[in-house]
């Protein structure tokens, strides 16, 4: 059996504390897709840390942590995040497994990426610039190298011939950036990877799935990223739906059980791209500062606006959404009045569904008025002490996306989740 968690925004959902707090009912926490352009926030023993590859199951003892074959692995930031949570006293190799089938990124990815982002100008995507986009293109391209051609002796001819193909791309950026340093890190990765445990990874998760165990799947940045659903061309180069669960790691549709979505109790985005509730104003500003809306990958601000409805019941739809889970709600404590969006003005038309190319219309989004609860929640820990002005306000999105709210995170820490 398998049970998904995944964003239903543009990412940042707080996605990591989430699998964090389910992780001890599930025997394996699997990634199925992203690589180290998404970042997952803990705070372990109230000391914080961000995981960007390795899922979020790997503090907790007995929990098997897969890398499955959908994800694209950057050997160096795995390394580091390694040291990481070693530093807490984990033993990464019991219990980090990574599917040969993973593909892997390379130094000149990150150069492509790197090089095509400026060469786009005004017109950048607002790539993180950790070469996912060039990974997943040399994947569909069947180029890859990917994590099983570590065991193959071909590995280093395979190495030098996509570089040298990387190579004549870049000459035609006329990128010049030396990138020696970068390749010197990245064979003293590759060294630290293959002494992980290499696995067969479609073999190894339905194995234990037959066996009875349970599986969590962990999404990474959210829905409206998706490839093929979110808001394109801003988008990230994977599948970070349900469906990309089967593909990601290998398992089949009926395995599939509870899907649970997470959202902000507001929106946020990181980088350029379609947002039609987002506030360039005072209020959005107080979102950002008490939200403390940074990113954990960038460091860059986030764009901060009203919780946006269409598309949340978009994502439930294309996601199949079973049970909801809402982030960061503490952080509207102290505003007297709130928005949530329930419709868009398309061209002058209203609509409730998201356009086709949002990008190449004009979207204006229409709110309800609701009044805040203006009272510090941070400390609830029973559903019966929310304020009512809360409970109207969840229970009026319930209504909307057709999906139930079952947990509402009110705290970075772990013990601040209630569940309603």
């Amino acid at each position: 059996m398998v049970d998904v968690i995944l964003g239903l925004q543009w990412g940042d959902e707080g996605k990591g504390k989430i699998v964090d707090y389910f992780a001890p009912n599930y025997d394996i926490i699997a990634r199925f897709q992203g690589g180290p352009n998404a970042g997952h926030t803990l705070y372990v023993d109230g000391k914080k840390t961000v995981l960007h590859q390795i899922p979020s199951g790997i503090f907790h003892q007995n929990t098997m942590n897969l890398i499955g074959n959908g994800v694209v692995l950057d050997p160096v930031t795995l390394k580091r995040e390694c040291d990481i949570v070693e530093s807490f006293g984990i033993d990464v190799k019991k219990n980090l497994f990574i599917s040969q089938r993973t593909n892997i990124i390379l130094p000149t990815h990150r150069a492509l990426d790197k090089a095509s982002e400026l060469a786009k100008g005004e017109s950048k995507i607002g790539s993180t610039l950790k070469g996912i986009g060039p990974a997943y293109m040399d994947k569909t391209g069947r180029n890859a190298i990917r994590v099983g051609d570590l065991l193959d002796k071909s590995f280093t001819t395979n190495y030098i011939k996509l570089r040298l193909k990387h190579q004549k791309l870049l000459d035609n950026f006329h990128f010049i950036e030396d990138i020696s340093a970068w390749e010197e890190e990245f064979f003293e990765a590759i060294e630290f990877l293959r002494t992980l445990k290499i696995v067969n990874g479609e073999y190894f998760i339905n194995d234990h799935i037959s066996k009875g165990k349970k599986v969590l799947a962990e999404g990474a940045q959210g829905s409206m990223l998706d490839i093929d659903f979110g808001t394109f061309p801003f988008v990230t180069s994977s599948n970070t739906i349900s469906a990309g669960v089967c593909t990601g790691l290998g398992v089949a549709p009926q395995q599939i059980k509870d899907v649970l979505g997470v959202t902000k109790a507001y929106c946020t985005r990181v980088g350029g791209g379609p947002f039609p509730t987002e506030l360039d104003d005072a209020t959005g500003e107080e979102l950002r500062k008490v939200g403390n809306e940074f990113g954990a990958t960038t460091g860059r601000p986030r764009r901060c606006g009203w919780i946006d409805l269409v598309a949340l019941k978009y994502a439930c739809m294309i996601n199949g959404v079973t049970q909801v889970v809402m982030t960061k709600a503490d952080v509207l404590d102290k505003f007297e009045d709130l928005k949530v969006c329930t419709s868009y003005t398309v061209n002058g038309k209203e609509t409730a569904e998201v356009p086709f190319q949002m990008s190449r219309v004009k979207v204006d989004p229409i709110y309800k008025d609701f009044k805040g609860w203006n009272q510090d929640t941070s400390s609830v820990r029973d559903a019966a002490s929310l304020p009512s002005d809360m409970t109207s306000y969840i229970k009026f999105i319930n209504e909307y996306i057709g999906a139930p709210t079952r947990y509402v995170s009110n705290g970075p820490g772990r013990e601040q989740i209630v569940k309603l």
